[in-house]
C-alpha cells in the first residue's frame, strides 16, 4: 500500500515533507537512517507508528519531539517550520506544543505523584502557581489517582506510574502527545487500561497522539497506522477504529 499522507496540509497539526536524517555527514562512516519520510497528522488524530527494531522509529520520534534535527526536508508544527530554527525556538515550541510519555515513565522518585505532574509547569515557567497545582490535582483525578497524589512512584504499581506519566504529559493540554511504547513495560490488563485512558484523553481534549508501539492490538485501535521499514514510510493506513 502506498504511503500517501491522509491528512491534508491545511488541517495538519504536524506535517513532514521528505524528511531525511544522516549521521556522521561527510565522514567515511556516514549513514542515512531516514529516507525522505512524509506524512501529516491532523488535530485530534490518534496515530500508531510501527516497524521492526532498527527501522528508524526512535530517530523519527526524536525529530518529531524536537530533540534531534532533520538533515533535510521540512517539518512544520502548526504551520511553523522547525528545520533550521535556533535552539531557543525549538525549546519554546517543545514546551508549549508537545507532551511526552515513555515506556519507562521517568518519574522523579523523590517527588510525589502531584509534584511529578506539576513538573511541566515548573520547567516552562520556573514556578508552579496555585492554579497550576489545582490543574495537576484535577488531572490526577481524571486518570483515577485522586487518592494517590501524595504517594511517591515507588509506592505505585507500574500501571499507576504510567497513569501519572500521562497526567504529566497532559496537564498543560498540549496539542500533540508523543508516546514511545507507553504500554511496553506493562501486563495486558494494565496496557488496556493505559491505552483506554489515552483514548479518553484524546477524545475529551481533542489532543493528537502519535503512539510508537510493537503491539498490533494497540495499533489496530488507533485511527491510523504508519509503518516504517529501513527508514522509509511503507504504509499510511486508516484503521477500522479510524473509520468508525
Amino acid at each position: 500500500m502506498s504511503a500517501t499522507p491522509v491528512a491534508q496540509p491545511s488541517s495538519a497539526l504536524l506535517a513532514l515533507n521528505a524528511v531525511s536524517k544522516r549521521y556522521n555527514v561527510g565522514l567515511p562512516n556516514e549513514a542515512e537512517v531516514l529516507h525522505g519520510v512524509s506524512f501529516n497528522i491532523a488535530r485530534g488524530e490518534l496515530v500508531a507508528l510501527i516497524g521492526p527494531s532498527g527501522s528508524g522509529k526512535s530517530t523519527l520520534l526524536n525529530i518529531l519531539g524536537l530533540l534531534e534535527r532533520a538533515t533535510s526536508g521540512s517539518y512544520r508544527i502548526e504551520g511553523q517550520e522547525m528545520v533550521g530554527v535556533d535552539d531557543e525556538a525549538l525549546t519554546l515550541r517543545r514546551r508549549t506544543t508537545l507532551g511526552f510519555v515513555f515506556q519507562f515513565h521517568h518519574l522523579l522518585p523523590a517527588f510525589t505523584a502531584l509534584e511529578n505532574v506539576t513538573l511541566p509547569a515548573l520547567m516552562r515557567e520556573g514556578r508552579v502557581t496555585s492554579r497550576q497545582r489545582d490543574k495537576a490535582r484535577a488531572m490526577l483525578d481524571a486518570v483515577g489517582l485522586g487518592q494517590a497524589m501524595g504517594k511517591r512512584p515507588g509506592e505505585l504499581s507500574g500501571g499507576m506510574q504510567q497513569r501519572v506519566a500521562i497526567a504529566r504529559a497532559m496537564v498543560l493540554e498540549p496539542p500533540l502527545v508523543l508516546a514511545d511504547e507507553p504500554t511496553g513495560n506493562l501486563d495486558t490488563a494494565s496496557s488496556d487500561e493505559v491505552f483506554a485512558l489515552m483514548r479518553r484523553m484524546h477524545t475529551e481534549l481533542n489532543t493528537s497522539f502519535l503512539v510508537v508501539t510493537h503491539d498490533p492490538r494497540l495499533a489496530a485501535r488507533c485511527d491510523r497506522v504508519l509503518e516504517l521499514v529501513d527508514g522509509r514510510l511503507v504504509r499510511d493506513q486508516v484503521t477500522v477504529a479510524g473509520r468508525a
